[in-house]
């Protein structure tokens, strides 16, 4: 035999272990080495080296546990080190929004950067940049920055973080990743915002445990979707999987920016919210509050506006629960404002239009990570590296 394969094969099964217990601890928060011995079969010696391994490489903590009726010794609690951060970045046509985000997935930090136009690439790259040039006291003072994650309102490559179309940004084909890199001196990963807005859900948000869900999101740039098919991320053969915002909803509707007519995000906006409330500009927690005043204080505007907006929404849901059949649809940003307003009335409408066999087990629910979430997805983006090899 081998001995030098033998050896390369050992430390190969080290590297995947090292990955297994860091994933564990990064998904579910602070566990027992108990409860890692028993998620990965692998025995108490074994976890205890891993376990020790990661801590040498400042990727997790051990805690001493809280109190227990169980009889014996308790195990230490096993936490991910929420000092190992990423930075998050996400494009709008209002505003460009920096975060940063520890491994245990908490936001330490977002600071919105009103635009007051349409940001070119250049211009985001540069407003990115000097915000995180701000934020480098406060990065100074944790252990580790890992890199960037950037969360683009529309399609982009995913070997190279070229934005192919962001068509509410006017950005095509601009090398988006890579001029961040230079510009900053982080590695950068850049995809779909929705795509990561699905995942965070999936992992920490209402998703948790579904295997198969459907999240929309809507923003200022329109309305983009991520889908889950058995746990893992539906992406197509290039990553622009997921398109539900150019879903036929109103085929008397008006022309979309895509050249079809009745597309979702033409019948279903945030700015046509904004107008009816009086609004010029709102963030999501602004316009949600804004418009739960509202309809609350029987604004007959408002009320006509998002009765007309959910009716087509439901109509997109119907398609999306045909064709996928998830478990889970999850509404976020201003689509989980307008489905809190009335929570029975979406499954109610979906129930009607949909095939009863794919709607009968359906949940529609709003996002549970709120204005956090394209934060937390686009981290995990930049985490992924890490996660899949934590000696690297």
């Amino acid at each position: 035999m081998d001995g030098r394969a033998t050896g390369t094969n050992l430390d190969t099964v080290r590297r995947h272990n090292l990955a297994t217990v860091l994933g564990l601890v990064h998904r579910e928060g602070p566990l027992a080495r108990s409860a890692l011995t028993t998620a990965t079969g692998l025995n108490r010696s074994t976890v205890g080296a891993l376990v020790g391994e990661l801590v040498e490489l400042g990727l997790v903590q051990e805690r001493e546990p809280g109190l227990s009726n169980r009889v014996g010794r308790p195990s230490p609690l096993v936490a991910p080190d929420g000092r190992v951060v990423a930075i998050a970045l996400n494009p709008e046509i209002d505003a460009v929004t920096v975060g940063v985000v520890g491994l245990d997935a908490t936001v330490h930090r977002r600071v919105r950067y009103p635009t007051g136009h349409i940001p070119t690439a250049a211009e985001a790259v540069a407003i990115a940049a000097a915000v995180i040039d701000g934020l480098r006291p406060h990065l100074a003072g944790l252990t580790r920055v890992v890199g960037i994650g950037v969360a683009v309102p529309g399609l982009v490559r995913e070997s190279d973080g070229v934005v192919r179309l962001a068509p509410h940004l006017e950005w095509a084909e601009e090398p988006f990743a890579a001029d961040l890199a230079a510009a900053t001196g982080y590695p950068v990963l850049a995809a779909n915002d929705a795509s990561l807005g699905a995942n965070a859900e999936r992992l920490f948000g209402a998703g948790r445990g579904a295997s198969d869900l459907v999240y929309l999101n809507g923003g200022a740039s329109g309305i983009g979707a991520g889908v889950i098919v058995s746990g893992a991320p539906l992406t197509g053969i290039s990553g622009y999987a997921g398109e539900l915002g150019h879903t036929l909803v109103n085929s008397a509707g008006v022309r979309c920016h895509c050249g079809a007519i009745g597309c979702l995000e033409t019948e279903v906006s945030q700015s046509a919210l904004l107008r009816v409330l009086g609004m010029d500009a709102a963030d999501p927690e602004e316009l949600d509050r804004a418009l739960a005043a509202a309809v609350a204080a029987g604004d007959a505007a408002v009320i006509a506006e998002a009765d007309r907006q959910i009716g087509f929404l439901a109509t997109a849901l119907r398609t999306a629960t045909n064709v996928f059949d998830p478990e889970l649809i999850v509404l976020g940003g201003f689509l989980g404002a307008l489905h809190a307003l009335d929570p029975e009335r979406l499954p109610r409408l979906v129930g009607e239009q949909a095939l009863a066999a794919s709607a009968e087990r359906l949940a529609i629910v709003r996002a549970g990570l709120g204005s956090d979430i394209l934060m937390i997805g686009a981290a995990e983006l930049a985490f992924g590296p890490l996660l899949a090899s934590p000696a690297s």
